[in-house]
């Protein structure tokens, strides 16, 4: 079974590429998802980020805002870099985990781990290769824009990871996104074809 990375800059259609790999029936597990819940009271990271950015982050039930939260560390590096030393190895440990449940229970083929930040944590030194979403920059702020995003907070976002074209030299696969969704599932369904037909090489 191949391990492989499915990422992407923020809103490069990273998350309909995932949800067209399971139509396809391959295990994806979104991990960006267990970012969310590792900061819900009474999980691993929640005391860690209540102490690292104090009360102000918690609504009045005692919840992580993850809009307060977000707006601190997309506005400062340093704290964004401290929230990933957080919870990015308790994110990689379940990875580790769901994979290794994935190959224990007989899947075959290939099975994905769907997280935008799989290069900046380091985790694709794990994997046996990335499929990397990309679209034309204007376009990631279009999408930006329609899901509520200002114009700086979308710029915040996009500086906050990797350029989309570094990800793109360590992709095994590229998924071109700037088309209709028709276009962009023609190439999952190429993918999906080539790595049942095992012809897809691990990357070295």
């Amino acid at each position: 079974m191949l391990r492989l990375g499915l990422t992407g800059g923020i809103a490069t259609g990273k998350t309909a590429v995932a949800t067209m790999l399971r139509e396809l029936r391959f295990d994806v597990l979104d991990a960006d998802s267990l970012y969310h819940k590792l900061i819900e009271p009474c999980q691993p990271a929640y005391n860690e980020v209540v102490r690292e950015f104090g009360p102000s982050v918690l609504d009045n039930d005692a919840r992580v805002n993850r809009a307060k939260l977000a707006a601190i560390v997309f506005a400062d590096p340093a704290k964004l870099a401290n929230l990933n030393a957080i919870l990015h190895p308790r994110v990689e440990a379940v990875i580790h985990q769901q994979f290794a449940e994935w190959a224990g229970n007989g899947s075959r083929d290939a099975a994905f781990v769907e997280a935008a930040l799989l290069v900046e944590a380091g985790y694709q030194k794990n994997l046996d290769g990335l499929v990397v979403t990309w679209c034309r920059p204007e376009q990631q702020l279009e999408r930006l824009r329609a899901r509520g995003f200002s114009d700086e907070d979308a710029h915040c976002r996009i500086a906050a990871q990797l350029p989309v074209a570094e990800k793109l030299s360590y992709a095994r696969e590229k998924i071109d996104c700037s088309g209709s969704l028709e276009e962009t599932r023609r190439q999952v369904q190429a993918l999906a074809a080539k790595l049942r037909n095992k012809t897809a090489a691990p990357q070295q």
